[in-house]
């Protein structure tokens, strides 16, 4: 397996920097016992956040990897298959 940059992988970081940020400041609300319905919402936020991460990344992969696999000969339907499991 080859380890490659994509020109998507520093917006997904910077997102998910962000989550991570938003992750802290819902744990600081639990300390600071905040209203449930704050709470939901900001952990919302974050999930929201990470799943728009990731389907950038799965959208990324699926527009260029699979595409090399495939003019490269390899198995991109096995891959694709792989990497289904996580949509």
């Amino acid at each position: 397996m080859s380890v490659s940059i994509h020109r998507s992988h520093p917006a997904i970081v910077k997102r998910l920097k962000r989550a991570q940020g938003h992750l802290a400041a819902v744990l600081s609300m639990f300390e600071a016992h905040r209203p449930c319905v704050d709470l939901a919402q900001q952990l919302h936020a974050v999930e929201s956040a990470i799943s728009s991460a990731k389907r950038e990344l799965i959208h990324d992969h699926i527009e260029h990897c699979l595409t090399d696999t495939a003019e490269a000969g390899g198995n991109s339907l096995a891959e694709l298959k792989q990497l289904a499991k996580y949509l």
